[in-house]
Parts: C-alpha cells; structure tokens; sequence
C-alpha cells in the first residue's frame, strides 16, 4: 500500500513538472525590458521589448504589439536554435517516461509480473532524468545569454538589456518537480531490482550472495540429514547424541556365558 502511494504521488508531480514545462514552451515574455517613462517631460512614453522562443515582439504604452515571427530557421539566433532542441528532446523522453511509469506502477493491472513491472518503472524514472537535465540545460542556456548582456559592462549601439520573464522561472520550478517525480518513482523499486548483497567465506574464497540464500548452508535445500542418528546443529555438538552412538555397557563374564 505504500508502495502504491508513493507511486501515485510521483506519477502526478512528475506529470505536474512536465505540464509547467511544456506551457512555457508556447508562453511570451521569456525575455523583456522596458524603455521609456522617464519623469520631467510632458509626455511620458513606455515602451517594452519582449521575446519568446518564435517571435520577437514590441509593446507600446497604447496597448497596440508588433511582432517579427522568426521566419526560416538560419535567421534565428544559435542559442536559441540550441533551446528548442534541448526543450523538444526533453519532451520526447518524457512521452516515453510517462508510459513507462503508468504502465509499471503497481496500481494498474497492464504490464506483466511485479518484477517486469519494476523494472519498467526503473527505465521511465531514468527517462524523467534525463529529460528534465535535458530542460534544464535549456533554461541554463536562455538564462546565461540574457544574463551575459545583463551584466556587460558595455554593451554594442543598440543592444538592449534584457530581464528574465516568469516561464523561465515556472520551468525550473517543473524541472524540480520532475526530479523529485523521478526519485521517489526511484525509491520504491531500488531495492526490489538492485538487492543487498554480503560477503561469504565459501572455501576461504569471499563469494557474494543475495538476500534470498541468507542464513543458508551449500546444501540447504538439497538433502536433510537423517534424524535416524539423531539430530545435530550446524557448527557445533548438539548436546542430544544418538543412543547407537554412545557406547555399549561392558557385560561381565557370568552375562556372556548365558
């Protein structure tokens, strides 16, 4: 039942991380700067430059937007080509990451036998790992470009400096969730497919051995020893000895001749 639990609490925050991370994908002011609406004039004018992924825009203070769609793709910047592979390949992997994971959790009856089904769930984490370091490092990619003219200490004629929007940080916040998704997908089959293992001295020789053989001799399961001579324990003397064992009494020589 507990395992159960916490399957179905990874299954809806991973799915919840990747639901932030693919709605960033199609929303606006990814970057923005506002220029403008300076005091001491008597009309105060605003302006605002934002950008996504597809289309540079421009805001005036009438409400009214004008956007430059990225037409072909040799007219886009390479950090942005960069993001969108990044982004598309982390989606990818999650489609399969999400199917892997329902199908092998324990609550629902497709996917074969429990181990089969651990196993799956295994491969869908992994696939949420990877895809969400995939994502990661796309946002990683976008922060460091805005940041890098930023902080320039002089920047080319033209050039603006650019402010990090809300889906940058709503796709950090679905990239944590996504790991946090994976661990604990990861938490409930980590001991069933890597078990514990200890070392035995077999023959003087150090031989590692699963859970399942513990507590086991080499011929455990293959032959009981006789009770006909009694019983014994394994490394010591039982103090219970056959009675065929000990001894017999000495008969005098009256007893013998009779």
């Amino acid at each position: 039942m507990r395992k159960r639990l916490i399957q179905i609490f990874g299954f809806l925050i991973s799915s919840l991380g990747w639901l932030f991370v693919l709605c960033t994908m199609a929303m606006d002011y990814w970057r923005i700067t506002q220029i403008g609406g300076q005091g001491g004039s008597f009309i105060i004018k605003v302006a605002w430059y934002w950008s996504n992924l597809w289309k540079d825009c421009f805001t005036d203070s009438t409400a009214v937007t004008n956007c430059r769609d990225y037409s072909v793709l040799w007219n886009v910047s390479y950090y942005v080509q960069a993001v969108r592979g990044l982004m598309m390949c982390g989606l990818t992997l999650a489609f399969f990451a999400v199917v892997c994971c329902f199908v092998g959790m324990e609550c629902t009856y497709i996917g074969g036998t429990e181990p089969t089904k651990d196993k799956l769930v295994f491969s869908g984490a992994v696939f949420h790992f990877v895809g969400g370091v995939s994502c990661l490092a796309a946002y990683c990619l976008y922060i460091n470009r805005v940041a890098r003219t930023a902080f320039a200490s002089n920047l080319p004629r033209g050039e603006l400096r650019y402010d990090l929007g809300p889906p940058i940080f709503l796709g950090l916040v679905g990239c944590f969730l996504i790991f946090f998704g994976a661990v604990l997908y990861v938490v409930t089959v980590i001991g069933v497919i890597f078990p514990n293992r200890r070392v035995i001295q077999v023959y003087g020789r150090p031989t590692y051995m699963p859970p399942a053989y513990r507590g086991r001799s080499m011929y455990t399961g293959y032959y009981e020893p006789s009770r006909l001579y009694g019983s014994y324990v394994s490394g010591r003397t039982s103090s219970k000895v056959s009675k065929l064992s000990q001894p017999s009494p000495r008969l005098s020589e009256r007893d013998a001749f009779v």
